[in-house]
């Protein structure tokens, strides 16, 4: 059946401002930069802008941004990058093509992102990057894990593919680290027409390894001062993002919104574990996940329902096939693996209406068990279940 509340509406997103997107295409298509080119350098100052940073440098996609960033910083061969498992595999990936190993820590079991205390028994004399990943809208917890790379002089590159205007004690994603990395894969925050990235940054030189890096290695046209890849941004995105960057802010106000009623609608649903939003930062709400035992079985229900839901991420990277020989064990990382279990991905995007909304909720309610604040498992008892599993 057709979902009565979908995933993601990407079509209700675009349809109010469908015309402003072709007159942009348009200009794209008279002028012809579709690589690179003038489209793409003013998105770039405006989302340097919105990120509080000097420097955006657009690319192919997230992944990309990841990598040339790490490559940027010196990240090769042998090397060893610290970062987590519970995340989709192109933050893993971009560390492998670096030709580096990710060596994987633990999260913390209420915010879902890196746990600080696990990171000093995971670095070595081979550490040169620690990649924390802002998961779901959701910042890491950025003054530790910044206090031991600094200790260690170990630079910290921001994962921030799902985190666009999060914030952490009033500053944004991907403004504390060497550099930040942002996906615009259509179903962001900000999203594209296709694929996109960026990669923002304070440094100067960082910027300008980048650039090269996403052109070929050219320093200017046919000088090659490294070896680099073809990850420049099209110039169509570039236009498009810019439109689209404008109601950012709007829209990550109208997730938060949604947030909070699914929120006091699903706090008292026995055996139902909402997010929580850290007192550290502002959550912009890419996802919604909640965390339900028999997660299966309610999600197949809910799709039954009318209710289209998502799993983020049914498979912790560190017990993925493609990283076997890294020698991880099931146990190995007791939060991530709990997790992966039990969390569940409700419809979230900035047009859902309260009809919608309550939809969800009944049928969240009629999936999971009966309500009941007396017992509701709350997300402390929660991380102890996780902890000693």
């Amino acid at each position: 059946m057709n979902p009565q509340v979908p995933f993601l509406d990407l079509k209700a997103h675009h349809a109010p401002r469908r015309a402003e997107f072709l007159s942009a295409i348009g200009e794209v298509i008279d002028s012809g930069a579709f690589a690179g080119g003038p489209f793409v350098a003013k998105f770039e100052q405006d989302f340097a802008a919105f990120c509080d940073t000097p420097f955006a440098i657009g690319v192919g996609n997230g992944t990309d941004a990841i990598w040339l960033a790490l490559l940027a910083l010196g990240v090769g061969p042998g090397d060893e990058v610290i970062t987590v498992p519970n995340t989709f595999m192109a933050t893993a990936e971009a560390i492998s093509y670096c030709g580096a190993i990710p060596v994987f820590v633990d999260i913390d079991p209420r915010t879902y992102t890196m746990n600080p205390a696990q990171i000093e028994a995971a670095i070595s004399n081979r550490t040169r990057a620690i990649v924390p990943v802002h998961l779901f809208g959701q910042m890491a917890d950025m003054d530790p894990i910044l206090e031991i790379a600094d200790r260690h002089g170990i630079p910290v590159v921001e994962d921030a593919c799902q985190a666009h205007g999060a914030e952490y004690k009033g500053r944004k994603a991907g403004s504390m680290g060497a550099a930040g990395c942002f996906s615009f894969y259509p179903g962001k925050n900000l999203g594209a027409f296709g694929e996109g990235g960026a990669v923002v940054t304070s440094n100067e030189d960082l910027k300008q390894k980048i650039q090269a890096l996403r052109d070929h290695g050219q320093s200017r046209k046919y000088h090659h001062s490294m070896i680099g890849w073809n990850a420049r941004m099209d110039g169509i995105q570039g236009a498009v993002l810019r439109l689209k960057l404008e109601h950012l802010a709007e829209n990550n106000d109208r997730r938060r919104a949604h947030a909070r009623a699914y929120t006091q609608a699903l706090s008292s649903v026995n055996g139902l574990i909402t997010p929580h939003e850290a007192a550290y930062g502002r959550h912009v709400y890419h996802l919604y996940v909640i965390r339900v035992a028999e997660r299966d079985r309610v999600l197949a229900d809910l799709s039954d329902r009318g209710v289209q839901c998502g799993i983020h991420y049914p498979i912790p990277v560190h017990l993925q096939e493609a990283y076997q020989s890294l020698g991880y064990q099931r146990g190995s990382m007791p939060v991530a693996e709990r997790c992966a279990e039990e969390s569940l991905s409700l419809p979230m995007f900035p047009e859902l209406t309260e009809e919608q909304i309550d939809l969800v909720v009944r049928e969240v309610r009629n999936c999971v068990g009966r309500t009941g604040a007396s017992a509701r498992r709350t997300a402390g008892t929660a991380a102890a279940a996780c902890t000693s599993r």
